[in-house]
């Protein structure tokens, strides 16, 4: 009958599996993402150490008497790359919490979708590692 008025209904598990697939591209988005802001919070935190440590020994060599009058001024320049450090891991750990919230609202999403059809959650991307 849906025929004769020219319209045809779609196949649902077509529209499962059209559901999955999309759904699994979003995820494999939000853990590449997830991955990309780690592995700049991860480098950015050995760069803030070693920034760190410099400035420690230089203030303690000036404490000392050991450093040159321009080390006041290398001091500050550490300084203001260990404060703006601080900044970036704290602005990269929101968008990594960010990350797995929405990564999380994603799962949760698909879980109500898996319950009005046969699809299971194993269908979803794998969130990567320390992603999910």
């Amino acid at each position: 009958m849906a025929s004769i008025f020219g319209f045809r209904s779609r196949n649902p598990a077509r529209d499962r599996r059209t559901d999955i697939a999309r759904l699994d591209r979003l995820a494999k988005l939000f853990d590449q993402i997830a991955a990309e802001v780690e592995a700049e919070k991860s480098g950015l935190e050995s760069r803030y150490r070693t920034k760190a440590t410099n400035a420690a020994f230089l203030v303690e060599a000036m404490e000392n008497g050991a450093a040159s009058s321009s080390s006041s001024a290398e001091v500050s320049e550490l300084t203001k790359s260990i404060l703006n450090c601080e900044r970036r891991i704290s602005a990269l750990t929101r968008q990594n919490e960010l990350m797995k919230d929405i990564r999380h609202s994603l799962d949760e999403i698909f879980d109500q979708n898996a319950q009005h059809g046969s699809t299971t959650k194993a269908a979803l991307a794998k969130p990567a590692a320390g992603a999910g």
